[in-house]
């Protein structure tokens, strides 16, 4: 998959992303929970859509949250949504924005299997990690339902959803691993930087 695709695919689903949003409270709340969302705890959001998951974190009184999305129509919808002083949308590709800071916690919800070089990517997020902050790839829905809906119109701009297990291990070549469940609800890999970890 190119990049060039994956923009032009969601700038395209953009405008009626909302309407077509399925989700589960419970199910984002337990994903959170895990995740260490927390009071006080600066957040980025990779591959932020239209911002669906900022109303949760800002019900847990963070103290940021910075949503980052490569599609331009994407960033843009979620930057109408939510103009206060501690939400920050910006445009772009993660692997190469200089942030210029780490976080407490970094969450790519829904969106892991759009990404083409994993490995690359959990390395790049883990270094963006305050030591003891996690980083959560986590879906709402199983491991299959993703990959059956990924097998249609989106097959071009996604691959194959890896196992918990698989996830896990590349996790743990940058992360101390501390959840990893994959049911029929929900999947999701937790990892913790420790502070021995570069």
């Amino acid at each position: 998959m190119d990049r060039q695709s994956v923009i032009e695919f969601f700038d395209r689903l953009a405008p009626q992303w909302d309407a077509e949003m399925i989700r589960s409270d419970e199910i984002i709340g337990a994903i959170l929970d895990r995740a260490g969302v927390a009071a006080g705890k600066d957040v980025l959001d990779v591959a932020c859509g239209t911002g669906v998951l900022i109303p949760d974190y800002l019900a847990r009184d963070v103290r940021s949250v910075t949503g980052i999305d490569i599609s331009p129509n994407m960033a843009q919808i979620a930057r109408g949504k939510f103009p206060k002083e501690k939400v920050t949308i910006l445009c772009g590709d993660v692997e190469e924005t200089d942030f210029g800071r780490q976080f407490d916690c970094v969450v790519v919800y829904n969106a892991f299997p759009h990404f083409p070089e994993p490995e690359r990517l959990i390395a790049r997020l883990a270094s963006l990690l305050r030591p003891g902050g996690t980083l959560t790839v986590a879906h709402g829905m199983s491991r299959e339902k993703i990959n059956s809906h990924h097998s249609g119109h989106a097959s071009m701009v996604s691959r194959g959803l890896m196992s918990a297990e698989e996830l896990s291990e590349l996790f743990g070549k940058y992360l101390s691993v501390t959840a990893a469940l994959s049911d029929d609800r929900m999947y999701q890999v937790v990892g913790r930087r420790t502070r021995t970890e570069n």
